[in-house]
């Protein structure tokens, strides 16, 4: 029989969700299962998009232009405008998600070997589109115990080398909701600009942010204009999961025209996606302002929810939705699979991604979970009281 390719090999699974299929059966054996280990908001997408798909009036369902329709474009430079991103229609392309905005980065930035620098625990898909691009990630560990700040900036240089090309930041930070001061990000222009790096920057959670600390975005800081590749997505802040439309930013004409190459390969962004993308931006004020709230609250619910059960701990997340907790278990990992096959309370149990698949460095997170605040409260309060007993009756808790 054939191999598969060494890159099919290093592929990890993803782990927030390779635990699905234990979440299936346990829910056909009847089982009600809090499901904290994606992002997938459950607040409503705006009505505007929602309005926009069902009153399309077209014959033929065509290719869009491979960068995206430009008066999607045209909006989303007033749209970046109001976070004091100051960009033009041409320095925006529209991607499949924001998962291929990176892919697209890397592709056209990097060449087989180069090697990238990104904090962890990271998102782990960064992992798999790198291995797609033949590069290599190398990273710089942040820890729960300080909160998930930056490391001083010796431990990037320890890490840079001829074959070091770029660094990649999360920023609100998936998946621990750290947020970036504007000490940390100057940093991380100092570094980019002494070795001539790209910086990669994630910022789909910018609508996300619990603090009055203002937002730095990578395009804020001066200097290093053509060095910026922005990667952005509607998923999370219109709840447009499915709709698989984001956006690659960069003054950098040379980029651009590399990635256009890889655009122009796949033909085209989602056709129906852009639509309701291009609505949603009508949504007001209002509409965010709502799902902000609601995330502040569900926050808190969380936050302080886990800090109250014993031997639990999570810093406070700044941003995003999601937080890192420590349990007193031996694997994190067993314990979520535990939680799925063996364990139920009253019929209920919780699903929960476990962080040494954010981590690239062995041993890490080992007794970490990442979960998203993405369901309600009432949901929220009853996963953290299942999670308490299932905590309480798991075989490989240490103290």
């Amino acid at each position: 029989m054939p191999q598969i390719s060494e890159r099919g090999t290093l592929m990890p699974a993803s782990p927030i969700r390779k635990l699905a299929p234990l979440a299936y059966a346990a829910e056909e054996r009847g089982i009600k299962v809090y499901r904290l280990n994606i992002g997938q908001p459950d607040l409503p997408t705006p009505q505007a998009a929602l309005d926009a798909i069902r009153n399309i009036d077209r014959q033929v369902l065509e290719y869009s232009p491979s960068q995206g329709y430009r008066s999607y474009r045209e909006k989303l430079v007033n749209y970046y405008a109001k976070y004091n991103i100051f960009v033009t229609a041409d320095d925006i392309i529209v991607t499949t998600g924001g998962s291929e905005a990176v892919l697209f980065a890397f592709l056209a930035c990097l060449n087989p070997g180069d090697e990238i620098i990104v904090p962890e625990p990271a998102y782990a898909n960064y992992m798999a589109f790198a291995i797609s691009a033949g590069a290599i990630i190398r990273t710089v560990t942040t820890t729960i115990d300080e909160g998930f700040c930056l490391p001083k900036v010796e431990k990037f240089e320890e890490l840079i080398n001829e074959r070091t090309k770029a660094i990649l930041i999360c920023n609100p930070n998936n998946p621990t909701g750290y947020l970036y001061t504007r000490k940390e990000m100057n940093r991380i222009r100092d570094l980019v600009k002494k070795y001539d790096l790209y910086l990669f920057s994630d910022e789909v959670y910018r609508e996300f942010i619990y603090t009055g600390s203002p937002y730095i975005s990578a395009c804020h800081l001066e200097g290093i204009e053509n060095n910026v590749v922005l990667i952005d997505s509607v998923s999370k802040r219109y709840s447009e999961c499915g709709i698989r439309i984001g956006a690659l930013i960069t003054k950098n004409e040379a980029v651009r025209q590399a990635v256009m190459k890889f655009c122009q390969a796949r033909l085209s962004p989602p056709l129906i996606g852009q639509i309701a993308a291009e609505a949603s931006l009508d949504a007001g004020e209002e509409y965010e302002r709502e799902n902000y709230d609601e995330y502040v609250e569900r926050r808190k619910c969380l936050i302080d929810g886990l800090n109250r059960i014993p031997g639990v701990y999570s810093p406070i997340p700044m941003g995003a939705f999601y937080t890192v907790a420590k349990l007193p278990v031996d694997d994190a990992e067993k314990f979520c699979a535990w939680c799925l096959k063996d364990f139920n309370y009253e019929g209920e149990t919780v699903m929960m991604a476990p962080a040494s698949g954010f981590y690239t460095t062995p041993e890490l997170g080992k007794n970490e979970v990442r979960m998203a605040y993405v369901l309600k409260k009432e949901d929220l309060q009853r996963a953290l009281f299942v999670l308490g007993k299932a905590l309480e009756a798991y075989p490989g808790r240490v103290e």
